[in-house]
């Protein structure tokens, strides 16, 4: 340790020694040859600068491979599977033009992938056989009020026979009984058959239930005079006989209003050694912006996200068993927002934090809590603060995962909203009756707060802005460090590139950070001008790797570590690790990872050996590939080495 502490001193001396002659042979004070810009630079490029606040650089793709950033997730290679789809461009969309990237941090390398369905908004996870899960994505872009030439909106189709169900195809007419308006269907629609009811208790025959299923329907004929105001009940054109009679729609105001987004069924693998998606089972529901979480089982969790009529899917939510690779429906109904912050604990209950990305009632689902899967109860957690400014919040499991303590970071107020929170706010899960109490605040209220974990138990937070999608030239370059022992928030080096809506970030296996995306609704600070989507990838160095001492060696060991057993690795600064740390790999999106946790390993040094033991529970290390860490006392990280859980 004191060899790699040398050999650090002696290059930051060297350094500090050539600025200081530099500036001795210049005339007149130095400090007024330097412009403010030139001077900052100078600053923040000295070696004792870096060591307390750390180093922002940006990485630029050639023209050919830039994109529209919207997913990112390290794979267990090493690189980075970087997703747009279309990249919310309404011209991508409709050209099919979808895109995917593979970026090699470390050879700088870039490949394009095949994309095979828009993947726009969709959700994803880390499997535990290294691939990544992709669900959902974008069917049809959101029609602003004054875009949509047709009426339409959502038809339920209701089928009163108890025998079979029924399947109208797409084109299927409706016509109303009292406004005579007829709407046509844009798509197929299953509608189950009507349930029978049973008295409990006698076993008498009560009626029926009946099936219901949901259609997006549009006027055949542009206008205002083809809306509708009222509810009414439709006459399904083209059927006969017992389907006439048993089938029926109904549907609330068919307008020329605003068209939200439409999800897609569609699910793949990525598989990060082939560098390809593989079409799986697709999901029982269409879904933009959902969120995909790991359970007890191994099995995915799929809740909330748009539906194929642009709906908040009404609670239904489905689980992927990637040993069949297929889906199927949760027993019971929960409706969470878009994007919910779901984490599994260590009782194999899963914990909703309420941060959220956006769409959903204001009064449905938005309350933090521990929700029971299996039972579907859910017990609310007391004590948060701005509770109406949770969307576009962020969540982080702090490390070490063992504690069980989240921390929810800022946010705002519900769609456009222009209020923003500068609160953290921490829960302790362990805690008999656990509730939020308020960390160490921001200095400005902030919406899509960046938090990544690093090695060495601290929190990275960055950008955000302070009013929706950056408006009003609102973005952060402001980043901070949370000491998780003190909890205190300390400042580092601001960012050099602004971040909000569409953006993310994920810790590299170098013990560095990255960041993508930003999608600024406007550039100036009157909203005239708009915004233009951020390319470019930013890479920030944390102090640690500027310190005195050089990141710890280690190498060797096995590829797969059993829960419970031990692994032995070599490494020549064995005797001066004070720490193990096992992460799982980022998939970040929307203010929303879900995957990222740190666990804290028992370690035993012996010479030039190291050997770490991985805990047993199956809850907190879920089964698939990690970064395994080592630290020093002075908390600087080795570069991971890659291990799996089976």
């Amino acid at each position: 340790m004191k060899d790699r502490a040398g050999r650090r001193r002696a290059r930051r001396l060297a350094i500090g020694t050539a600025v200081v002659l530099a500036l001795a042979g210049m005339n007149g004070p130095w400090l007024y040859r330097f412009g403010t810009e030139k001077y900052h630079q100078y600053k923040i490029d000295q070696p004792e600068y870096k060591a307390a606040n750390g180093k922002w650089e940006i990485v630029e793709f050639p023209e050919e491979y830039r994109q529209n950033t919207i997913h990112a997730a390290l794979l267990r290679t090493g690189k980075v599977l970087l997703v747009a789809g279309s990249g919310n461009d309404q011209d991508n969309f409709d050209a099919k033009r979808y895109d995917t990237r593979i970026w090699d941090p470390v050879k700088g390398t870039i490949k394009k992938v095949p994309t095979p369905s828009d993947l726009f908004c969709t959700g994803h996870t880390q499997l535990a056989n290294g691939n990544l899960l992709i669900a959902g994505g974008t069917k049809r872009y959101e029609k602003l009020k004054g875009d949509v030439k047709k009426a339409g909106g959502l038809m339920l189709v209701h089928n009163e026979n108890p025998d079979k169900p029924i399947t109208l195809p797409a084109g299927t007419k409706f016509t109303g009984k009292e406004n005579g308006k007829t709407f046509v269907s844009k798509d197929p629609v299953l509608v189950p058959r009507a349930e029978k009811d049973f008295d409990p208790v006698t076993g008498e025959f009560l009626g029926t239930t009946a099936g219901v299923g949901r259609i997006y329907v549009e006027a055949q004929q542009e206008g205002a005079k083809y809306e509708t105001g009222t509810q009414d009940n439709y006459t399904v054109r083209g059927l006969s006989g017992a389907d006439a009679r048993n089938t029926y729609g109904i549907a609330e105001k068919l307008a020329l209003d605003k068209k939200d987004f439409q999800g897609i069924r569609d699910a793949f693998e990525f598989d990060p050694v082939a560098e390809k998606y593989i079409k799986v089972d697709p999901m029982k529901e269409a879904r933009w912006y959902p969120t995909l979480t790991t359970l007890s089982d191994g099995k995915i969790l799929s809740v909330s996200g748009l539906d194929d009529i642009g709906q908040l899917v009404p609670g239904k939510n489905e689980v992927y068993d990637p040993e069949t690779k297929e889906w199927t429906y949760t027993d019971k109904v929960r409706q969470f927002p878009t994007y919910p912050a779901l984490f599994l604990m260590q009782n194999g209950k899963v914990f909703y934090s309420g941060s959220n990305a956006g769409y959903g009632p204001d009064d449905v689902g938005r309350e933090p809590g521990v929700w029971d899967v299996e039972t579907n109860k859910f017990e609310k957690i007391p004590g948060l603060s701005d509770p109406d400014m949770m969307e576009t919040s962020g969540t982080v499991l702090l490390p070490p995962a063992q504690d069980e303590k989240y921390m929810v970071i800022g946010g705002g107020g519900v769609g456009e909203s222009e209020l923003a929170s500068e609160k953290t706010r921490i829960v302790d899960l362990k805690a008999d009756d656990p509730e939020f109490v308020d960390g160490p605040s921001l200095e400005k209220g902030t919406r899509y707060p960046q938090a990544s974990v690093l090695p060495n138990d601290e929190v990275l937070i960055s950008g955000g802005s302070e009013d929706y999608r950056g408006r009003g030239d609102s973005n952060i370059l402001q980043a901070r460090i949370y000491d998780t022992k003190k909890n205190e928030l300390r400042q580092v080096a601001d960012p050099l590139v602004g971040r909000n809506y569409h953006s993310g970030s994920i810790l590299l296996p170098d013990g560095r950070v990255m960041f993508f995306g930003s999608d600024s609704l406007y550039a100036d600070k009157a909203n005239t001008k708009p915004g233009e989507f951020e390319q470019r990838i930013e890479i920030y160095t944390p102090p640690y790797l500027y310190g005195e001492n050089e990141q710890p060696d280690l190498s060797g060991g096995p590829k797969t570590v059993a829960r419970g057993g031990s692994a032995t690795f070599t490494s020549k600064d064995a005797a001066s690790v004070k720490s193990v740390r096992l992460i799982r790999p980022s998939a970040s999106t929307h203010v929303t990872d879900v995957d990222q946790r740190s666990i804290a390993l028992d370690f035993k040094a012996d010479g030039d050996k190291l050997t770490v033991t991985v805990p047993k529970g199956r809850n907190l290390v879920q089964a698939g590939w990690y970064m395994l860490f080592v630290n020093d006392g002075d908390g600087t990280p080795s570069k991971a080495q890659w291990v799996r859980v089976p």
